[in-house]
């Protein structure tokens, strides 16, 4: 078990293989932390599809919007194109490299577009450097992340069981 150090900013993110165990970076990425931990806390991200997966370079996740397979009308079509009730964030962008296992928060072309979607990176790409806020980076649990199911959307995408702030759990 990978040793918690800061509670209050670790997520304990639980897919169908385990759990994944995300030290969050307020130092980095303030707004984008303290986001994640307010969306965690009131349950949003329970539930909500891997909506696009690409081998070899990310999952992306997060929209609790559409993305939700436990809402009545969901349609993985529509998973990926909303954000939350919640204002979009500005970026926050740094010198830490997009390596494998860091959180970038997703975004539209516009910079200050970033809400609730969030990739995990499954290589190092740093060609996302300085382009995409890091705000996290699992500490255990990485095997669960490979293992998620891959497509554009999947035809079976996985869920975030639940998302939890370490704190609360």
């Amino acid at each position: 078990m990978a040793e918690i150090k800061d509670p209050e900013n670790t997520i304990l993110m639980e897919l169908k293989d385990g759990t994944v165990t995300i030290e969050l970076l307020p130092d980095v990425a303030p707004e984008h932390v303290k986001r994640m931990k307010e969306l965690a806390r009131a349950g949003k991200y329970d539930g909500v599809v891997f909506h696009r997966v690409i081998d070899g370079f990310m999952a992306q996740t997060g929209d609790v919007q559409h993305g939700n397979e436990n809402d009545e009308g969901f349609n993985l079509r529509r998973a990926g194109t909303g954000g939350s009730d919640l204002p979009d964030l500005p970026a926050e962008f740094s010198k830490l490299p997009h390596d494998r296992g860091t959180l970038g928060a997703a975004r539209s072309q516009m910079p200050n577009s970033a809400n609730s979607q969030f990739f995990i990176n499954f290589s190092d790409n740093h060609f996302l450097n300085g382009q995409y806020t890091v705000y996290g980076r699992v500490i255990e649990g990485m095997a669960h992340v490979d293992a998620i199911t891959r497509g554009e959307p999947p035809m079976v995408p996985d869920t975030m069981i639940s998302v939890k702030v370490a704190a609360d759990a």
